[in-house]
């Protein structure tokens, strides 16, 4: 994934100041522990004289280098012993006074092997996610909060379809997603009326995916092909390198939420952005969750076949029924 310098910058930021966190603590335990135990503060001065002494000695050539060595090893060693006894013998643990490191793979530097360290590329990810996800504004949405009680238990006139039991499997359905994400093997198109819970649900997965350390996109379908317009043809360049920057991380993200797929004004520019968007990230195996309120039929006069075959093969539909939820509440 490409990543947006801005971004990466904050990563860093947030990286350096768990680096700050941890060496601010490491120090409050040194302190305490000095102050409480002075032999050991007299323990670690000696083992870091041995260190200099060790380094003076491998660059003589003295005849007996060998044996010196051996007893400096050995004089060590006792030191380290005694050292892990008095802790013990004062309550601590034997590596509490061992460097604190967030991530022991980089040992927070944010780096390994050269690349960016799986503890930068979470931070940046979360970065990614405040950036972008207007979804999660409100703050409130988890699927504890989630009331299946303003869902009908009764069916609906001339159905035999109880709207509180279809809800309640798309909520174990969008909460394992959520759960397994990114080990999962399909995409979700969320269907149906307006004021069901499709936004919500969206925004219950995002922020459990986004606490996992995955970047999440969310859009509604209109601003987002507007990007891709825009990224080509507007004639302002700053506004071209931004809406490229959105399309990039579209394109790219762990996890996209398109919301209210329809109600964007459908032209050849607006159709080729939404193959291009579905069909790129199927093939690089990045997950999605559409919404609209359209029909399978209306999808269908909407779209080219080629849209609604990615649709109907690539994406497990939730149809979502009931009341509109916000006029019930209101």
């Amino acid at each position: 994934m490409a990543h947006d310098g801005k971004l990466l910058a904050r990563a860093r930021e947030r990286l350096e100041q768990q680096r700050a966190d941890n060496q601010a603590e490491h120090q409050r335990r040194l302190n305490q522990v000095y102050a409480r135990v002075p032999e050991i503060q007299r323990i670690d001065a000696q083992l870091q004289g041995q260190m200099a002494r060790l380094v003076r000695l491998t660059l003589t050539r003295k005849e007996d280098l060998g044996e010196q060595i051996q007893a400096l090893e050995r004089e060590n060693l006792d030191l380290q012993v005694r050292r892990a006894e008095l802790l013990v013998e004062h309550g601590w643990p034997v590596e509490y006074l061992d460097e604190i490191v967030s991530c022991p793979q980089c040992r927070d530097t944010g780096l390994k092997d050269g690349r960016p360290c799986d503890c930068l590329e979470k931070l940046y990810n979360r970065e990614l996610t405040r950036e972008l996800s207007g979804l999660l504004r409100h703050g409130d949405e988890s699927f504890a909060r989630f009331d299946l009680s303003l869902y009908s238990d009764q069916p609906d006139p001339g159905s035999s379809v109880v709207p509180r039991e279809v809800m309640e499997v798309n909520y174990a359905i969008c909460k394992r997603f959520a759960e397994n994400f990114p080990e999962v093997s399909s995409n979700l198109l969320m269907q149906g009326g307006t004021g069901l819970g499709k936004t919500y649900l969206s925004a219950c997965i995002a922020r459990v995916v986004a606490e996992k350390g995955c970047s999440v996109c969310y859009d509604s379908a209109a601003s987002a092909l507007e990007a891709f317009e825009r990224q080509k043809f507007s004639r302002d360049a700053e506004e071209a390198e931004a809406a490229a920057t959105r399309v990039r991380r579209m394109l790219s993200c762990d996890l996209m939420i398109l919301d209210d797929l329809g109600t964007e004004m459908v032209t050849s520019l607006s159709t080729s952005a939404l193959y291009t968007l579905l069909n790129t990230r199927l093939v690089s195996g990045r997950r999605s969750i559409i919404s609209t309120n359209l029909s399978d039929e209306e999808l269908q006069k909407k779209y080219t076949p080629q849209i609604c075959s990615r649709l109907a093969g690539e994406f497990r539909t939730i149809p979502f029924v009931g009341e509109d939820i916000r006029r019930l509440k209101r």
